[in-house]
């Protein structure tokens, strides 16, 4: 039996060159659902956000028959397709996120810019997968098995190897530009930062910040402090130049 498959902008990334930008046979046989063949072909549920079977809407328990044409879309994160998609749970709202062992650097970006991110260099694949879907964050990883996990429902596969570059591709990614909220979360422990009078913390202060720093902020879990300087001016400015840089062409590592 067969089904003709088509795979929608960054999909293809997922795909071998010959199957990229357009249509194509795929060969199954029994009853093979829809999340099964797509995730067959490489392509990682948690990357897909719209399933059409012969222009009708389905979900990923959807068996696919012979002769059916499959329509793959990714997910739409500027705009709410709820209405019509059927394939996963409604949308975040709150962007949060859990990294698997090998994006140690990105985590400590995304903290530096005020998101919710989790992050152990010990993280097994079982626990990332039920972190996610139990707090509702998006796993980011560049292991596109782990993304194929039933439980897994929101998840993005990071594409390049570069931690900054990284970050401007989640930031981009998940349109968080307007959400960036520089030195609000502890770079070490992930809680909340809270301001705090100077003078009430000075003595726990190096001699020369003492003198420089302002709008000094404690962190509500580890009680480590942060102030802002030339951390903060460098993050600033590489916040500035991600959304000013144009939209790069990303491929599958």
């Amino acid at each position: 039996m067969y089904a003709r498959f088509r795979f929608y902008a960054e999909l293809n990334d997922f795909l071998s060159p010959e199957r990229r930008a357009g249509a194509f046979d795929c060969e199954f046989q029994g009853n093979q659902t829809v999340k099964h063949l797509i995730e067959s072909l490489g392509v990682p549920h948690t990357e897909v956000d719209l399933v059409l079977v012969n222009g009708h809407s389905v979900d990923f328990a959807e068996v696919v028959h012979d002769g059916d044409y499959v329509s793959v879309y990714p997910v739409f994160e500027g705009f709410d397709i709820a209405p019509v998609s059927q394939v996963r749970p409604r949308p975040l709202r709150q962007t949060k996120f859990v990294l698997d062992a090998h994006l140690g650097r990105l985590a400590a970006y995304l903290r530096m810019l005020g998101f919710d991110t989790l992050y152990r260099n010990d993280y097994r694949d079982d626990e990332l997968a039920r972190v996610s879907a139990e707090e509702h964050r998006i796993l980011l990883t560049r292991d596109r098995g782990l993304l194929m996990r039933s439980a897994v429902t929101h998840g993005y596969c990071i594409r390049e190897a570069v931690a900054r570059r990284q970050l401007a591709e989640v930031v981009r990614r998940f349109d968080l530009v307007r959400s960036v909220a520089p030195f609000t979360r502890c770079l070490v422990c992930n809680q909340p930062l809270r301001a705090v009078a100077k003078p009430d913390v000075a003595e726990r202060m190096p001699p020369g910040s003492r003198t420089h720093a302002d709008k000094v902020r404690e962190c509500s879990g580890c009680g480590r402090l942060f102030w802002s300087g030339s951390h903060y001016r460098r993050m600033s400015a590489l916040v500035a130049q991600i959304a000013s840089e144009p939209v790069r062409r990303l491929e599958m590592p």
